[in-house]
């Protein structure tokens, strides 16, 4: 072939490599023009939704689809620069479930945490800080990181892994979730705003609630049951528990739980030295942490991370403790949750200082009824009993017939009786009235009805004297338990049909005699219970005595002094 031929071949290579050359070049721009596409619908997809958690999701499965990878997470960086959440993508069912733990923010992810800048790589393991998988995580190579901020803060960090294809990530690839990680952080900012609205407007609900209950004089048990429960809305907690102080002191109750496993804490108690609680509660300074780090908690073991403990109260005056708990590896509470729940709570401990306030008026309102009427009793009714009986009594002597004097004996006696037994009434109306507990009085009297059941009658009971104000509480629980022995010893021996029981203040002295009309003392038997009788007296200073009538029974003796 000769040279004239063999030219015109020339020009037409360099045609079709400039022409190959434009076709790549033209697929590259169309690549691009589909990859900016791709970005600004992202973009769009990811800042269309205001719930954190859907947004976050979104977030990753984007960032996965923009560069082909073939698995993605976001880790969310807690306040300790430790991964608080971890949302993956990419990962089957079977393989999340192989995996022993999510990653802590150690190692290749925790060099992300510290140096928040970009980071991409061929391989995993060639990194000096990459410290391996957690058990049961599957083998990973390419890898590219990204930090996601809002508003200059690191909210958390892009993970994608594999490229498709055997490929390792390039520039561009970089550039494109850079461009999404920024769009995220306002996205993240958005739905940050959004909650922090809606719990506001839930918070200032809550509060119009509380003001309603307060004013219409609700129990301070409802009030406090409403408050947690609008706290577990509000903060989105797994579990809310009120906490008050038990009578025993040095420990913290479980007066209220609802939510996960809410039924299992109901029996829990909290030390006051011990625990993040009690602490709390002896220093009424709100504490929130990550996960829990009491080494004794109950609820740890219960799978609880995330807490916050809000006083019910301020100063000295704390009243108890709210306390919240997520479910270990949620996000932790926030900021704004704790300064939100602080005045919350503040509404509580007004709850329960109102409460205390209308209990301690109404008792002193019920004091002055009860002084008034004994005082009517003393100086009208008791007078006017007394100046009858005197009338009665000069009328005797004017009286032939003795039916009739009997008859007006009878009368007498029976005013008599009557005037104890207002002046009984007045002793008791006297006593205080509070949350202690029930009185001596009171005491005596359901000792008595309970012995009705056995003996098949009822006793009579008669009292006189201050019982509840002069008796001191040891001497009280000695007369009970002298009482009930008395009691039981009619049951099981005396085979009375009638029995009677008087206790008495007079002077300086306590007295108790038990009377019945029963078998009287054996001459022999078992006499233990009343060497503890008598023992309860002689310890006391006082004496006791039983003996048998020539009308039979038993009468039973017993005065100590006071």
């Amino acid at each position: 072939m000769t040279e004239s031929e063999q030219s015109p071949l020339i020009p037409h290579m360099r045609l079709d490599d400039l022409l190959a050359e434009l076709q790549v070049r033209l697929n590259t721009v169309l690549a691009t023009r589909d990859r900016v596409h791709a970005l600004l619908e992202a973009v769009v997809s990811v800042g269309s939704d205001l719930d954190l958690a859907t947004v976050l999701r979104r977030i990753v499965a984007t960032a996965t689809k923009l560069v082909d990878a073939s698995y993605g997470a976001l880790g969310v960086v807690g306040q300790e620069s430790t991964l608080v959440q971890f949302i993956p993508v990419g990962l089957s069912e079977e393989e999340i479930a192989k995996i022993e733990h999510w990653p802590h923010g150690l190692g290749l992810l925790g060099l992300l945490i510290k140096d928040a800048r970009p980071l991409r790589m061929g391989r995993i393991s060639d990194h000096p800080e990459s410290y391996g998988f957690p058990p049961g995580h599957p083998p990973m190579g390419t890898f590219l990181g990204v930090p996601i901020r809002v508003r200059e803060e690191v909210f958390g960090n892009l993970y994608l892994t594999e490229k498709r294809g055997g490929g390792e990530f390039d520039e561009e690839d970089e550039a494109i979730v850079i461009a999404l990680a920024t769009a995220a952080g306002v996205a993240v900012e958005n739905a940050r705003l959004y909650e922090e609205t809606r719990r506001r407007e839930q918070w200032l609900q809550a509060s119009a609630e509380i003001t309603t209950s307060l004013l219409s004089g609700a129990a301070p048990h409802q009030v406090l049951t409403m408050m947690a429960r609008r706290a577990q809305q509000m903060t989105d907690a797994d579990l809310v528990q009120v906490l008050l102080p038990e009578e025993s002191g040095g420990v913290l109750g479980v007066d209220f739980a609802e939510g996960e496993a809410g039924g299992e804490t109901i029996e829990l108690t909290f030390d006051v030295q011990a625990t993040a609680a009690g602490r709390v509660y002896t220093s009424g300074q709100a504490a929130s942490a990550d996960e829990l780090h009491d080494g004794d908690c109950p609820l740890r073991d219960l799978g609880y991370g995330p807490e916050l403990l809000i006083p019910l109260g301020s100063g000295t005056s704390v009243r108890g403790v709210l306390a919240l708990a997520k479910r270990s590896g949620r996000l932790p509470f926030s900021g704004a949750d704790l300064r939100m729940l602080e005045a919350f709570a503040g509404q509580a401990a007004i709850a329960l200082e109102l409460a205390e306030t209308r209990r301690d008026a109404e008792r002193l309102g019920l004091l002055e009824d009860r002084d008034r009427i004994a005082k009517d009793l003393h100086d009208v009714v008791i007078q006017r009993l007394f100046a009858i009986a005197m009338t009665l009594m000069s009328a005797v002597r004017l009286v032939d017939r003795p039916e009739a004097s009997n008859r007006l004996q009878h009368a007498i006696n029976e005013l008599d009786e009557t005037i104890r037994q207002i002046r009984s009434t007045i002793f008791a109306l006297q006593s205080p009235a509070g949350p202690a507990g029930p009185g001596l009085r009171a005491q005596i009297v359901e000792l008595v009805e309970s012995a009705r059941g056995h003996l098949g009658f009822m006793p009579g009971l008669r009292m006189e004297g201050q019982l509840d104000n002069r008796v001191p509480d040891e001497i009280a629980e000695q007369l009970l338990a002298v009482l009930r022995e008395a009691l039981s010893n009619v049951v099981r021996h005396a085979k009375a049909a009638k029995a009677s029981v008087a206790v008495e203040v007079s002077g300086d002295e306590l007295a108790l005699t038990v009377q019945d009309d029963g078998v009287g003392l054996p001459r022999e038997g078992r006499r233990s219970g009343l060497r503890n009788l008598e023992e309860r007296a002689t310890g006391l200073g006082g004496s006791f005595a039983v003996t048998s009538p020539e009308t039979g029974g038993t009468v039973l003796s017993w005065a100590v002094p006071l």
